[in-house]
């Protein structure tokens, strides 16, 4: 079954938006850092955020939402 708009649009309503370090956002995605970056780089993926002078981090809404267009765009 297709998820459309309605559904991913319930899922960011429920998510709770919050900074996801590397680690987590790897693990939520399925792909390491070098091809997170490289997607990036290609604006195929969310932009990381700056949190501090030698920190980064993603959009937990950003990083849900790409996965959920992933799963839908495979359908």
């Amino acid at each position: 079954m297709k998820r459309g708009k309605q559904e991913t649009q319930v899922v960011q309503q429920r998510s709770v938006r919050r900074i996801m370090r590397l680690k987590e956002t790897e693990q939520m995605c399925g792909f390491r850092r070098s091809h997170i970056y490289a997607l990036m780089k290609q604006g195929k993926f969310p932009q990381r955020k700056q949190i501090g002078r030698r920190a980064v981090g993603w959009d937990s809404v950003e990083i849900e939402q790409w996965v959920a267009d992933q799963l839908d765009s495979k359908s």
